[in-house]
């Protein structure tokens, strides 16, 4: 009993630590994932910084931003879309976007860049659709 009051004690003492150190991280931060989270923070403030230019999404194709997990495509020239790079089959993350499709490389499902619609499964839903803006030549989360 008393080993197992030890661990208890010992556990909950961590518990509480890392939430007091999650807490007194909140606030300063160096705002990396704010950029891309917060859509509350667009239009006012600190813009979200651009996640692309135009230039960067290839016409019939697109790009895979791993770190926001967000695959932004252009099915036609000038007509930019952003979808979850997340596999709605096993949680993945998407690897390639080839030949009209956005690929998930763990079972073989792929997605078309146009509206990320399944293409081939095992998938059987849709990339749900993200929130972007382009101006000018910047594409930004929103």
């Amino acid at each position: 009993m008393t080993m197992g009051t030890t661990r208890r004690a010992v556990l909950a003492t961590g518990a509480a630590g890392t939430a007091a150190l999650l807490a007194g991280c909140g606030g300063g931060g160096d705002g990396s994932s704010d950029t891309t989270s917060a859509p509350e923070g667009t239009g006012t403030g600190g813009a979200a910084e651009a996640l692309a230019t135009t230039a960067d999404i290839p016409v019939g194709g697109g790009r895979i931003f791993k770190d926001e997990k967000v695959v932004v495509t252009q099915p036609r020239e000038g007509d930019f879309k952003a979808f979850s790079a997340v596999c709605t089959h096993r949680a993945c993350l998407v690897t390639t976007v080839e030949d009209g499709t956005i690929n998930c490389p763990c079972h073989g499902s792929r997605f078309s860049v146009t509206d990320g619609a399944v293409e081939h499964g095992p998938a059987q839903r849709p990339l749900p659709a993200e929130r972007i803006t382009v101006s000018g030549n910047s594409i930004r989360l929103t």
